[in-house]
């Protein structure tokens, strides 16, 4: 298309006025959190898009569940750009001064990838 004066130039630049486009990329946005959304991601264990708050196993040794002592270990990150902590199982093991390990949990607090708090919990004797 030709543009031959200023006229055809205004109508060109004003086609869509700002309302329609706020519109349009508002519709957009919410497209793509819908797909995004439903996107169906599998992960290992379940998480959130604007929280999660989980509890999970990890293991179990011999001996069932009787257990005399408890012993946990924690980790944080922060912004998933900084994370610090050491949330192993040895770690939580000699926090707890166990010896012989019955079970092992894991819990996971995240709040929309700002913070998130991940602790091992070990129980044993």
């Amino acid at each position: 298309m030709l543009i031959t004066s200023c006229k055809e130039v205004a109508f060109c630049y004003n086609k869509y006025s700002k309302e329609e486009s706020i519109k349009n990329l508002s519709f957009l946005v919410l497209v793509v959190f819908v797909a995004a959304s439903l996107s169906g991601c599998a992960t290992p264990s379940p998480a959130g898009i604007i929280y999660t708050e989980i509890k999970a196993p990890v293991g179990a040794g011999e001996g069932g569940m009787n257990y005399n002592k408890v012993g946990t270990a924690k980790a944080t990150s922060v912004l998933g750009l900084v994370a610090t902590g050491d949330c192993s199982i040895k770690a939580a093991a000699a926090n707890g001064g166990i010896k012989t390990i019955k079970y092992v949990d894991y819990d996971a607090k995240n709040i929309l990838g700002i913070y998130g708090e991940y602790t091992t919990t070990v129980y044993g004797n």
